[in-house]
């Protein structure tokens, strides 16, 4: 008989309450930064930290993946193998995993997940990563549904895909504009965020076509509407971005998609399963407008070209916009009126755009009858549309305790001569039985059933709740007694967990796999000998060392960033739309002081190429 795929709920964690509260809040697994060595170096935790996610999920069990998806140079190798053995004595389920180096070395038994980093768009490459041992592949964000199925076809391990939170404008991995221009290498966690930064767009002679817009900075992802087409093109693992947002971020969007999730496998549980146990309640709906966002786009998941009517970028501002409120209905000095049905508050942020396109954010200072009161004077003309960038009453809602998590347990309550026994069965698929010594048991005057229960109810210490009881009604039990068998019968069942956990461990390397291709450029982030050593016993011949090793300077302007997003074709002016808006010069730049990038324009591919000269010394690393 065919078992239900799993669905894995996948949240992120900058640190371990936020990992913690991800997890109550419906999470299957959290992934988090290590001490080092993580994609982010302003997300890390100490193994401490670490060990004590782990032993809050694995009870419900959800997983624990630390991130060391950075690539690594020679003389830290020795020191990411201690950290890995670290992590796995700590409790972590799985590694997510850029550089190839790291399954050279000497691991324990693992399991191994390969990074977005690993920029995996092809089924080619999704084979050779699957034959190097990886149990789990977290796709490109770019692909479609039809390149997921693709993928999911020639390979047999877990596919793992980004639903919500912020975009990388280029393929991951494979931006080196950052290192390039700022000695700041992407790759190891010092991202200089260049995408975010305003640009004015200029031709060749310099002649500015758009002044001081973010023209690289797209919108945060949104697939919330198209989880089921993706559970049905193959994916197992839905990814929420995010390690270095907040608390309350992460409590929304997880509640969010753990309902949206839970909606569907409901609907088919001959197929599909949660990935871990246990219910989540909120004392909050969950929202997505109400967390940071900058707009939303599902980007090209469900067409390869989008249609010029899809935006993709927020080239206004790289700032939160949060939800839609309304228009302006008029203002005067301090006084705003907003033709909008959502309740404002006192403390509300809000935030709109003049008629330049400029940003700007205000706060609610009081709202009294629908008028809404600032402290300084603003100048908003009618018809703007307003937006609620934070909402104070569903933040402090969030800054409080909004999520308990609890396992079902089903009980039997039995006699036997000089015995009382328990048996407890949850809905992991733990069953135990415990028996404590008793005189016998008085025939009781009442029926016993309400107090009974009420006492194995008693759960309130536990990740337990008792869902169903059958009881000796006819007998009377000492609370003393019926106390004392429920709590040695709950930490046998603990126990019972820790020992029967499912748990997943690291695929054999096949060393007879070739690799997908022979020749391998410095996006492909070769920065080691054992990396390089793994490629040439795959089959690959030629290989260029990852930038960020150099030795000399590039005598010409580089390739530093790919990407399917196309200025062209977001501004109105793709070469291939007949219904094309704007006319645009051959030869476009982007400039933003010393930060130069020049723009091509691959139609065949439908790709945009971004170039640029070397202006920081190289690092000596």
């Amino acid at each position: 008989m065919k078992h239900p795929r799993d669905i894995e709920l996948l949240a992120p964690a900058r640190d371990a309450q936020v990992a913690i509260e991800a997890i109550r809040h419906g999470a299957d697994a959290v992934y988090m930064g290590a001490s080092q060595f993580g994609a982010r170096a302003a997300a890390t935790n100490d193994i401490n930290q670490i060990k004590r996610v782990c032993d809050f999920a694995h009870p419900f069990g959800a997983r624990v993946y630390a991130t060391v998806n950075t690539i690594v140079y020679d003389h830290e190798l020795k020191q990411v193998e201690r950290m890995i053995a670290q992590l796995y004595g700590a409790g972590v389920d799985a590694l997510i995993v850029q550089d190839m180096g790291i399954l050279r070395l000497d691991l324990p038994p693992i399991d191994l997940h390969a990074s977005t980093q690993c920029d995996i768009r092809t089924p080619d490459k999704a084979r050779f990563l699957e034959a190097m041992g990886f149990s789990q592949l977290v796709l490109a964000r770019e692909l479609t549904l039809q390149e997921i199925a693709d993928i999911r076809a020639a390979v047999a391990v877990s596919l793992e895909a980004f639903v919500h939170g912020a975009l990388c404008v280029c393929y991951s991995g494979r931006c080196q504009a950052s290192q390039v221009t700022k000695g700041r290498s992407a790759n190891r966690g010092e991202c200089a965020q260049l995408c975010r930064l305003p640009y004015d767009l200029t031709d060749a002679d310099g002649r500015t076509l758009m002044h001081g817009k973010h023209l690289l900075s797209l919108r945060d992802l949104n697939r919330s509407g198209q989880l089921q087409a993706m559970i049905d093109a193959g994916i197992s693992s839905f990814k929420i971005e995010g390690r270095l947002k907040d608390m309350g971020y992460v409590k929304n969007v997880v509640a969010h998609y753990r309902q949206a999730l839970d909606n569907i496998i409901n609907k088919r549980p001959d197929e599909l399963r949660r990935a871990s146990q246990g219910n989540s309640t909120f004392s909050f709906t969950p929202n997505l407008e109400k967390s940071f966002n900058r707009s939303f786009t599902t980007y090209f998941l469900e067409q390869r070209r989008p249609a010029n009517g899809q935006p993709m970028a927020s080239i206004n501002t790289p700032k939160s916009l949060g939800e839609t409120l309304g228009k302006v209905v008029s203002a005067s000095g301090n006084c705003i009126r907003i033709n909008t049905d959502k309740p404002i508050a006192n403390g509300d942020g809000l935030s709109f755009f003049d008629p330049q396109g400029n940003y700007t954010g205000i706060r609610a200072n009081r709202v009294d009858r629908g008028m809404v009161f600032t402290k300084e004077a603003v100048r908003i003309a009618r018809g703007t549309m307003v937006f609620r960038t934070s909402d104070k009453s569903f933040d402090d809602t969030l800054a409080r305790a909004s999520a308990e998590r609890h396992i079902a347990v089903d009980a039997t309550l039995r006699s036997l001569p000089g015995r009382l026994l328990l048996t407890l069965h949850d809905e992991r698929g733990c069953r135990v039985t415990h028996s404590i010594h008793c005189t016998a048991l008085d025939t009781a005057h009442s029926d016993q059933q309400l107090r009974q229960r009420q006492e194995l109810g008693k759960l309130g210490n536990t990740i337990y709740r008792l869902r169903h009881a059958t009881v000796l009604p006819d007998l009377f039990v000492p609370a003393s007694l019926l106390s004392q068998l429920r709590r040695e019968t709950i930490d046998l069942l603990d126990r019972t967990w820790q020992a029967v956990r499912p748990r997943k461990y690291r695929r054999n390397e096949q060393k007879d796999a070739s690799c997908h291709t022979t020749t391998l450029v410095s996006s492909d982030n070769v920065a080691n000998h054992l990396a390089r050593q793994l490629y040439i016993d795959h089959g690959v011949t030629a290989i260029e060392p990852a930038i960020e090793i150099r030795t000399t300077e590039p005598a010409k302007p580089v390739n530093v960033m790919t990407t399917r997003y196309c200025l062209r074709r977001e501004l109105g002016a793709c070469l291939r739309d007949p219904k094309t808006r704007l006319k645009l010069p051959p030869t476009l730049l982007l400039r933003n002081g010393d930060i130069r990038f020049q723009v091509f324009c691959d139609c065949s591919r439908c790709e945009m190429t971004l170039t640029a000269s070397p202006f920081a010394k190289h690092t000596d690393f």
